[in-house]
C-alpha cells in the first residue's frame, strides 16, 4: 500500500473533522451554548490534519521497478543530483516534487498489422534497397532506461523519449542500413547481417541518450505488389525449369536402362553363339576321333567279311572251288 496515499487519506479525514467541528462551534456559539470541549477537539484535528498533510506530501515510496527524479527549489539546476532508489524517502513538502521513471523493459513495435503496433494502422518502416526496390519492414525494439543516467535522461528528454528518441532513431537506422543491401540479399543470405548492423547502431545511439537496448526483433519484411508478383513469377519459372530438368533426367535414365537391356541381350546372344560353336567343335572333334578309331580297327579280312554279309545276309560258310577265281571282285582294302 502507498504510505503517502494513506497519510493523505488520514489528513483528508482530519480536515473534514476540523471543518465539521468548527461549524458545530459556530452553531453553538450563535445559540449561546458552551463549546469549550469542541474548541480543544478542533485544535487537535487541525494539528493532525496539518501534520498528516505535511507527512503525506513529504514521504515518497518508490516501487522496485522505478526510479525517482526530485525537483527541488534548493538544488542547483532545480534537480537533485541523485535519483531516488526503491523504498521510502523524505522530501521537503510543497517545495520538492518527484517524477517517477520506469526502469523495467519496454517494447516499441512498428507493424503493419492492426492492433500489433504502438500506433494504430500500418506503421511498418518503408525503405529503399541499394537496387531501388521498395520494402516494408516490421520490427520491435525492447529497451530500458539506464538506472544510472535517469537524471540526464530527464534533463534531455523528460517523458518524450519514446516518441522523440526511440521511434525516429529506429526508423532512421533501419532505412540507412537497408539502403546498403540489395533486395535479393535482404530476402535470402543477408537478412541476419542487416539485423546485426541495425542492432549495433541502435546500441550506440541508445547509449548516447541514456537508454539500454535489450533486443531488436526484425519481425517481417514484405514488398510492393509489383515486386511480389515478379518474385512469384520467378519462382514459378524456376519450378517449371526444375520440372523440365527432372523430365530430362528421367528420359536419360530410361535411355540408359534400354541401352543396358540391349547390351545384355547382345552379350547373351554372343555367349549363346560361342556356346553353340564350341558345342559343334566338340561334336566334330568327337566324330573325327571316332572315325579315326574306326579306321584303325578295320582289316582286309574284316572288310571282306562285311562285304560278304552284305551280299548274303545270314550266310555262315562260302565254298570256293580249288584253283578257281572268285566270281565277284572283293573291295580294295589297301590304302592308296
Amino acid at each position: 500500500m502507498n504510505i503517502s496515499a494513506l497519510l493523505q487519506g488520514i489528513a483528508s479525514f482530519a480536515w473534514l473533522g476540523f471543518v465539521g467541528v468548527l461549524v458545530m462551534i459556530f452553531v453553538r456559539t450563535s445559540r449561546n451554548q458552551p463549546a469549550k470541549g469542541l474548541s480543544t477537539l478542533v485544535v487537535v484535528l487541525l494539528v493532525v490534519a496539518v501534520l498528516m498533510t505535511a507527512l503525506g506530501a513529504g514521504i515518497v515510496y518508490i516501487q522496485p521497478e522505478e526510479r525517482g527524479v526530485v525537483f527541488s527549489a534548493f538544488a542547483d539546476g532545480g534537480v537533485r543530483k541523485e535519483s531516488l532508489d526503491p523504498g521510502i524517502h523524505w522530501i521537503i513538502p510543497f517545495v520538492e516534487q518527484v517524477r517517477r521513471y520506469p526502469i523495467s523493459r519496454q517494447t516499441y513495435t512498428m507493424s503493419a498489422t492492426q492492433g500489433e503496433g504502438n500506433i494504430a494502422g500500418d506503421d511498418s518502416i518503408r525503405a529503399r534497397t541499394k537496387d531501388g526496390q521498395e520494402i516494408f519492414i516490421e520490427s520491435s525494439v525492447i529497451y530500458s532506461i539506464d538506472p544510472n543516467s535517469i537524471i540526464q535522461l530527464h534533463i534531455t528528454w523528460q517523458d518524450r523519449y519514446t516518441d522523440e528518441l526511440v521511434r525516429p532513431t529506429v526508423r532512421g537506422i533501419i532505412r540507412d542500413v537497408a539502403s546498403q543491401f540489395g533486395v535479393e540479399e535482404i530476402v535470402s543470405t543477408q537478412r541476419g547481417a542487416l539485423e546485426s548492423q541495425v542492432t549495433t547502431l541502435m546500441e550506440e545511439k541508445f547509449k548516447e541518450n541514456d537508454l539500454i537496448l535489450v533486443d531488436f526483433v526484425l519481425r517481417d519484411i514484405h514488398f510492393s505488389e509489383e515486386y511480389a508478383l515478379a518474385v512469384e513469377q520467378k519462382q514459378i519459372a524456376e519450378q517449371q525449369a526444375q520440372q523440365a530438368k527432372f523430365v530430362v533426367e528421367s528420359k536419360k535414365q530410361e535411355a540408359e536402362q534400354a541401352r543396358q537391356v540391349a547390351q545384355g541381350a547382345a552379350d547373351a546372344a554372343v555367349i549363346a553363339a560361342k556356346g553353340e560353336a564350341e558345342a559343334r567343335l566338340i561334336q566334330a572333334q568327337a566324330e573325327a576321333q571316332a572315325n579315326q578309331l574306326l579306321s584303325q580297327s578295320l582289316t582286309p579280312q574284316l572288310v571282306q567279311y562285311q562285304y560278304v554279309l552284305k551280299l548274303a545276309p545270314g550266310v555262315e560258310t562260302i565254298f570256293i572251288p580249288s584253283g578257281n577265281q572268285f566270281i565277284l571282285p572283293l573291295p580294295n582294302t589297301t590304302t592308296p
